[in-house]
């Protein structure tokens, strides 16, 4: 069977990628920095290889990934994790794909191992989940044939948010790099600024309907898509009630509602395309967004073993895969409505 290694696989977002990496017939390889907990998770399924591994050793990392097909990084904060399990990826000549959702990190994974990726022919997709690589696809799929944009928006209807320990241990390294400062992609660049964000409404597919949104509440989308479209201005909007749960340090962790895991909350990321005065739509809905980011991670291993790609190297979710046939192919998992 096609071994492939989560790291960070005892994390919340780590279960349900091993969960469907056996789904799907795939075998996982669980890897992370703490032996016991891997163990202990190792039990829960039977017979699953471990191997501990950790951020300083990288002959650990290069045991952990030898003989795997592929790595699938699922540990934050990626700010420390990316860098040293891409190289080891990048030595064992096996694809990445990791989960991030932390600006910096994905910017960071771009500028510092593009070239790397490509010399070596290997695979490597940063934000392969709900916040970066969802948004890709949706806003790839409804480009079509057009060669830019002037301006891409993505905005996030979440009913709620109960963050996990490791996405408030991401949002706190991030500010700490951003030094309390905040980040758009205007211009045609990142650029960080000290502007209080604004409130405004925003008119999401049924059934969500008009919601007011937090504008200039930044996801990863400003890093994943301009990296292969020709676009000045990507915004992202997040629903007031989602934004507040993520603010308040008493919001519980999320909890499990039914046998796979997931949380009630549900979603609708809503995509709007803009150039010369035309405009075009995407949208996706479904239910918890750590576990829609499993689907997402594994299906886009799958591709790559596959052959099933275009481009070579370090790409995005929309310059990597079909985005039109990416996201139908998660419909066990999500609504898509595109373009016609």
């Amino acid at each position: 069977m096609t071994a492939v290694v989560v790291y960070g696989a005892t994390g919340h977002t780590g279960r349900f990628v091993v969960a469907e990496l056996l789904e799907r017939g795939l075998t996982p390889v669980l890897s992370g920095r703490n032996a016991a907990q891997l163990e202990a998770l190792a039990a829960e399924y039977g017979d699953l290889a471990v191997r501990a591994a950790t951020m300083d050793d990288p002959a650990s990392l290069d045991r952990a990934l030898a003989g795997a097909a592929a790595v699938i990084n699922t540990a934050g904060p990626f700010a420390v994790t990316g860098g040293p399990v891409v190289e080891a990826a990048l030595r064992a000549g096996i694809p990445y794909v990791d989960v991030a959702a932390e600006i910096e990190a994905n910017a960071t994974m771009f500028a510092d191992h593009a070239e790397a990726a490509r010399k070596s022919g290997t695979a490597v997709v940063p934000a392969m989940a709900f916040f970066g690589g969802l948004g890709d696809l949706l806003a790839t799929a409804a480009m079509g044939d057009w060669a830019a944009a002037d301006e891409v928006q993505v905005a996030y209807g979440l009913s709620s948010w109960h963050p996990t320990a490791g996405t408030r241990e991401a949002g706190k390294v991030s500010h700490e790099r951003r030094e309390g400062r905040r980040v758009r992609f205007t211009g045609g660049a990142l650029e960080y600024h000290e502007d209080q964000p604004s409130e405004q409404d925003w008119n999401f597919p049924a059934p969500l309907g008009r919601r007011t949104v937090i504008a200039g509440f930044t996801m990863a989308d400003v890093v994943t898509v301009p990296s292969h479209v020709a676009v000045p201005e990507v915004h992202t909007y997040m629903a007031v009630e989602a934004a507040k749960d993520l603010a308040n340090q008493e919001t519980p962790a999320p909890k499990a509602v039914d046998e796979s895991g997931r949380s009630d909350q549900t979603f609708v990321v809503d995509v709007v395309v803009r150039a010369g005065g035309a405009e075009r739509r995407a949208s996706a809905r479904g239910q918890d967004i750590y576990a829609i980011t499993a689907p997402l991670a594994v299906e886009a291993v799958q591709r790559i073993l596959a052959g099933n790609t275009r481009a070579k190297g370090l790409a995005s979710a929309g310059a990597m895969f079909d985005a039109a046939d990416f996201l139908k192919a998660l419909s066990p998992h999500l609504t898509v409505d595109l373009p016609n």
